[in-house]
């Protein structure tokens, strides 16, 4: 087995989708490979020199977010694959926050798409992609 622990960066958009759907056929070779898929919202740049900064603001992205993830969750438990597989919101810097949790899980390998946009906001530019294949400690398989 090559892999044993899988990131899969996800926002909802086209790629982040064939990202995910990369990750569970890597899931059908064995039934040890864990999974976790990994959302990341963060206050788009600019807003908090407005005075846009605010708790609603962010508890909206939230609620965006984990309904977001209740579908993934819902589409991979369909496919009934016996795999262990997570979900994770985070907050922050969303290359910085992708690099460490991959550190903090002993990820081996991180699955993410090359440009993203998901309902809410832009989350994955090709900036990061860019930034998680150049500080990554395991491989970064691109989904273009």
């Amino acid at each position: 087995m090559l892999y044993s622990r899988i990131l899969v960066a996800y926002d909802g958009s086209n790629l982040s989708k064939k990202a995910l759907n990369t990750a569970t056929e890597l899931l059908k070779e064995s039934s040890n490979i864990e999974l976790d898929v990994v959302t990341v919202f963060e206050m788009p740049r600019g807003y908090e020199s407005f005075g846009i900064y605010n708790e609603n603001l962010l508890a909206g992205y939230r609620r965006e977010a984990e309904k977001m993830m209740e579908d993934v969750e819902k589409e991979l438990k369909a496919k009934n694959l016996p795999n262990k597989i997570s979900t994770y919101i985070l907050e922050g810097n969303t290359p910085k926050m992708l690099i460490e949790f991959a550190n903090n899980h002993d990820s081996d390998l991180i699955i993410i798409g090359n440009r993203g946009l998901s309902g809410f906001k832009e989350v994955f530019l090709g900036s990061v992609s860019h930034y998680v294949v150049q500080r990554a400690n395991c491989p970064v398989f691109v989904i273009k």
